[in-house]
């Protein structure tokens, strides 16, 4: 059920239920992040393996420290600048933090959502919320409600609408060893803003079996569609010569009568842009009836390399 009336929401979150949630990046699936009866729902669902960790949702910084402990004064000073916000801190988990919902690390992810709709829902619960996103385990993220649907439709009760999300990608997930910042997974955060705040900081991005944070298997966020990633458009079409054709463009519509269709995520080149409207082109484009999917590349810096890994993740080859 699609509703905006949080009461809803609330009610099913305190009855040991599961709610799909807005935030600013995608939309979460969301449930009781102290029980583990609802953390295994959340998994099942999804058919999430569960190696990968979930994501806690906190109502406010000062809430921080009931669920992470020995926090580096660099998470502290990033949790001021950032949140509410798409930044998600790896800590070192309280001890009553669950081993399921941690994936059985020492970690916990954890971060506070700057959407009004689940902000207003966290106040009134006593405990803070698991929430990945609210899609079949390596499927494209959800952006807006009605995406939520397609995937779960009666399956889940209630699905909070929140409008489309601000951003439309992932948090910026970063972790720390000693006093050294890491970056887990690229998000709605830029590396470039991360820096300025705490200087130089780590890419770990991958990690196939034990990822140590949401988002950092090699095939994720997927379409149904064959999707190939490529810096030459033109050379990828004439290899597919005679199938049906869907282009993701950066900024410029491509000259082909054999395409289609496509989906331009900016036509000013604007990079924030582009990544609020990348997910949503990629389930219009999943949904059009065709055989292949040709992604092309973004300039390689900025929110441009978070939309390229999404990509990276998502594509055949």
């Amino acid at each position: 059920m699609i509703t905006t009336n949080i009461n809803s929401a609330i009610e099913a979150l305190l009855n040991h239920e599961l709610a799909a949630i807005p935030t600013e990046t995608v939309y979460g699936l969301a449930g009781n992040a102290y029980d583990d009866t609802v953390i295994k729902k959340i998994f099942d669902l999804k058919k999430r393996p569960l190696i990968n960790p979930l994501i806690v949702h906190i109502k406010s910084e000062s809430y921080l420290n009931q669920v992470a402990q020995n926090i580096p004064d660099k998470a502290l000073q990033l949790a001021k600048r950032f949140w509410p916000g798409p930044l998600t801190l790896l800590l070192e988990k309280k001890p009553h933090i669950s081993n399921l919902l941690t994936a059985g690390k020492v970690t916990v992810a954890v971060r506070v959502p700057k959407h009004p709709v689940t902000l207003a829902v966290l106040e009134k619960l006593e405990f803070p919320l698991a929430a990945p996103s609210a899609n079949p385990f390596g499927s494209i993220s959800p952006t807006s409600a009605e995406h939520v649907f397609n995937y779960f439709g009666q399956s889940l009760d209630v699905i909070l609408d929140g409008g489309e999300c601000e951003l439309g990608i992932e948090s910026t997930i970063i972790g720390f060893e000693g006093n050294e910042a890491i970056l887990y997974r690229l998000g709605s955060l830029s590396i470039e803003e991360i820096e300025q705040e705490v200087g130089t900081v780590r890419l770990n991005t991958k990690n196939d079996k034990n990822p140590e944070a949401p988002g950092m298997l090699s095939r994720h966020y997927s379409p149904k569609t064959d999707t190939y990633l490529t810096n030459n458009v033109s050379e990828m079409i004439r290899h597919f010569e005679g199938k049906k054709i869907g282009l993701l463009l950066f900024k410029n519509k491509f000259q082909n009568s054999g395409i289609t269709t496509q989906e331009i995520l900016s036509t000013n080149g604007d990079l924030t842009e582009a990544t609020k409207n990348m997910y949503a082109a990629l389930h219009r484009l999943d949904n059009a009836n065709v055989e292949v999917i040709i992604a092309e590349k973004l300039p390689n810096h900025g929110l441009g390399q978070t939309i390229n890994d999404r990509l990276q993740r998502a594509v055949q080859k």
